[in-house]
């Protein structure tokens, strides 16, 4: 029996990899105020709190942590600037902050369990390739992301602890479609060689992979699902 964690599980790519990891070999917590745990990331004692819930729901044991949860606001450079660091380091907090704390806090439970574990940290095409002029603060919260799942991996590879990244591109949630509108859809599906975003299943089939059936030697491994938009 896998025990995972999944945050950001109430919809969108949370709730396909929900939906993928519903296995019968595999116990998950979800975090989300709709379909498990809630958590305010914005909070600094809520990511340590989340992780004590689901030690205790699952026995005292977590195998696997998926860091899905995440916030994709606009930040216009223009505003006020105490609006603007604001909304910066909110977005840093939920987005990364939370997601280090988490990987943290797993990588010393494999340490004093003396068993591996694996780190699945949802991040974005935006780490690589940017975002739009209103988004820095996103890209690089996500660029983050990338750089401390290649730290864990490189780290902690000797004690069996595995750390992956998925970088979806467009993903047609409530927050793709939002943006989609607000930036002009065609022109901006125009640049995606396959012709559409990818599906939350899409993403989710990825990370259904990288927890439980991906080759130890595939660690510190990126994976991009985006159409081609953005190759490396």
């Amino acid at each position: 029996m896998k025990n995972i964690l999944l945050t950001g599980s109430s919809r969108g790519i949370g709730a396909a990899i929900a939906s993928a990891l519903d296995l019968p070999e595999v116990m998950l917590i979800g975090h989300g105020t709709k379909s498990g745990i809630a958590a305010d990331f914005s909070k600094a004692d809520a990511p340590a709190a989340l992780w004590q819930a689901a030690l205790d729901q699952l026995g005292g044991t977590i195998d696997v942590l998926i860091n899905n949860a995440g916030i994709f606001d606009d930040n216009p450079i223009d505003q006020d600037d105490a609006a603007w660091v604001a909304n910066w380091e909110r977005t840093m907090r939920v987005n990364l902050t939370a997601s280090a704390e988490l990987c943290r806090l797993a990588v010393r439970h494999w340490q004093q369990r003396g068993s591996g574990g694996r780190i699945v940290n949802i991040a974005s095409r935006a780490a690589y390739r940017g975002d739009s002029p209103a988004h820095w603060h996103y890209a690089a919260s996500k660029a983050g992301m990338v750089a401390m799942t290649k730290t864990i991996a490189r780290g902690y590879a000797r004690d069996g602890i595995l750390a992956f990244a998925i970088c979806p591109g467009f993903t047609m949630t409530g927050m793709a479609e939002d943006y989609l509108a607000s930036r002009g859809g065609d022109k901006l599906l125009a640049d995606i060689p396959l012709g559409r975003v990818a599906m939350p299943d899409e993403v989710a089939t990825a990370a259904r992979f990288l927890a439980i059936d991906a080759p130890p030697s595939m660690t510190g491994s990126v994976i991009d699902v985006n159409g081609a938009s953005y190759v490396r």
